[in-house]
């Protein structure tokens, strides 16, 4: 592979990353939804926890990562 393909396949990699972290951030925000509708059988404190975990993995985290992983000297 030459450096073109490898900075495509390390790209696709990050792009799927960041995606998932995105899902598992709204995954959790339904949990904490569910627990307090009372679908879940966890405390209230549990569900505060999961909604401000999910917010912060949903929208603070991929940002993070992606200037992190930024070509640009804009930091």
């Amino acid at each position: 592979m030459d450096s073109r393909e490898d900075a495509e396949v390390r790209a696709k990699g990050r792009f799927m990353l960041i995606n998932a972290m995105r899902i598992a951030g709204v995954v959790m925000i339904l949990a904490a939804i569910a627990v307090f509708n009372d679908a879940l059988p966890l405390p209230d404190w549990a569900g505060y926890l999961l909604l401000v975990l999910g917010m912060f993995e949903t929208f603070v985290t991929p940002t993070l990562l992606s200037r992190m992983w930024s070509t640009n000297d804009k930091r």
